[in-house]
């Protein structure tokens, strides 16, 4: 970046370029190639794919009983989920200097949910949390986790990223109601008979990802934003037109063709005061009350799922933004990034949000320009608005997120194009990387069948030394995780 230097004598019309040019330099905003407009724009667009968090995470922490019955509530997990995003999102970018945003991670929440909860209390569910966050946090300062994204090889890099984009395409087409579970196959086109479409939410998602992919193609500046906005007031003018409902009725039947999270509506009252009353519930009991072995169990189970969620989220965030060196090998401040990861892990057990991570739905924003941390301070911004607006997050409906989820999933598969095919060594875990992250719902089973199944190729081509000595290391935890449940019927831990 050029530095323009100024006459002395020479009259100082105002404070703002001065302010404006340390907030360049910090985030590195003209040497990433983005500007501050550009930068806000970008963290709006985050808030708007990530905000549905505050709604869902509820659904899942907020309802579900522990051992005692006891449930939290939806109220308080709203609040804390918030609370959490908020913090940990500006954490990352004032320390990671990324356009990653951070919240409570789907998946690990219905794992601590329906798997640990179920077997203890909430607080020692969440103490449990808490010690995997310290794990992971440790892995990083310790440098075994930067270590461990330098060993991936870059085509399996390129592949994770691809993959991400097919996982969050399904996201955004299941959200929408395009694609669903049917009858006699595991999934169908629509809600309709024999897999057909139905339902004017679903009329709201097409033309959401017509518009959203239009712009976007034009290259119209934050065009995804643009898209989620348009496609919000579309739905809120189709709900009060044609009042489709939501996904259950009020005799609480199901509504197929009613929207599938939000109503678009205007929420009354706009503003609550937030409770916060979850935070610091933990305990570190479970140790004592389920047994040593079931304890560890549970921990590593964590640890290993969100580490190396994580991970590819990192791997596929940094190569759409272009933050990695040439060969995908690094990227800058990638030891803070990972850092604030794991801090944020702790910060969702400490909070009674569950696990915190970095948000795949970040890839919006870096599509609508997003290339600093700055992006990122924005979007953490909004979460803190979303602590005294928590029902207006209701307005977007998931058929107006959806779309830019299926658009920037068609910008990332593009990585594939690094990955070459015509070596079926190189072709084959790509592959599974690519196809088990969308099929079985899972950014890690993905990586973990890349990693293994690559390392036996690889030997059995008797290419046994070009393998790094971590992927062999993360390959046999890989083995041990998908085997996780054999070794409990070894060990006789229920």
């Amino acid at each position: 970046m050029s530095v323009t230097t100024q006459d002395p004598a020479a009259p100082v019309e105002s404070a703002e370029p001065a302010e404006r040019g340390r907030l360049d330099r910090f985030f590195e905003i003209t040497r990433r190639g983005s500007t501050v407009k550009r930068e806000v724009l970008a963290g709006i667009t985050t808030f708007a794919t990530m905000a549905y968090i505050v709604v869902l995470n509820p659904l899942i922490i907020g309802t579900a009983p522990d051992a005692d019955g006891k449930i939290l509530g939806m109220g308080a997990v709203a609040g804390v989920t918030a609370l959490v995003a908020a913090v940990m999102t500006i954490m990352m970018g004032i320390v990671g200097r990324v356009p990653f945003g951070v919240a409570t991670g789907l998946g690990l929440n219905a794992f601590v949910a329906y798997a640990v909860a179920s077997q203890m209390s909430w607080a020692e569910a969440m103490g449990l949390v808490v010690i995997e966050g310290l794990i992971i946090t440790v892995l990083v300062l310790t440098g075994f986790r930067k270590a461990v994204f330098r060993a991936i090889p870059a085509e399996l890099k390129a592949a994770i990223a691809a993959g991400i984009g097919l996982f969050i395409a399904l996201i955004g087409f299941v959200d929408g109601g395009f694609v669903r579970a049917g009858s006699g196959v595991p999934l169908q086109l629509g809600s309709g008979p024999n897999g057909t479409l139905h339902g004017w939410p679903t009329v709201v998602f097409l033309v959401g990802l017509l518009v959203t992919g239009i712009l976007v193609a034009r290259k119209v500046k934050a065009g995804v934003l643009i898209g989620i906005v348009a496609t919000t007031v579309l739905a809120v003018i189709v709900n009060a037109l044609a009042k489709p409902g939501g996904a259950v009725l009020a005799d609480g039947k199901p509504n197929p063709d009613g929207w599938r999270l939000n109503v678009p509506t205007l929420p009354d009252p706009l503003w609550q005061k937030p409770d916060l009353h979850l935070v610091g519930n933990v305990s570190f009991g479970a140790f004592a009350n389920v047994g040593l072995m079931t304890a560890l169990l549970l921990v590593f189970t964590l640890v290993l799922a969100d580490f190396f969620d994580v991970m590819g989220t990192t791997v596929g965030l940094a190569k759409q933004a272009g933050l990695t060196n040439a060969d995908g090998t690094d990227m800058p401040r990638l030891g803070k990034v990972l850092f604030v990861d794991g801090v944020a892990a702790v910060a969702g057990g400490a909070g009674s949000a569950s696990s915190a991570t970095t948000y795949v739905e970040s890839s919006s924003g870096i599509a609508d320009g997003g290339r600093t941390g700055l992006t990122s301070v924005v979007t953490g911004l909004l979460f803190f608005g979303a602590l005294l607006l928590t029902p207006l997050v209701s307005l977007v409906p998931s058929e107006a997120a959806g779309p830019a989820l299926v658009v920037v999933g068609a910008l990332m598969i593009r990585q594939v194009k690094e990955i070459d095919l015509t070596d079926v060594g190189i072709a084959v875990p790509a592959f599974l990387t690519m196809t088990l992250m969308p099929f079985t719902y899972s950014i890690t089973n993905g990586i973990g069948a890349g990693f293994i199944s690559w390392v036996a190729i690889r030997v059995a081509q008797g290419k046994a030394r070009t393998i790094h000595p971590l992927m062999w290391a993360v390959s046999v935890a890989f083995v041990i995780y998908f085997g996780i449940n054999l070794v409990k019927a070894v060990t006789g831990v229920s």
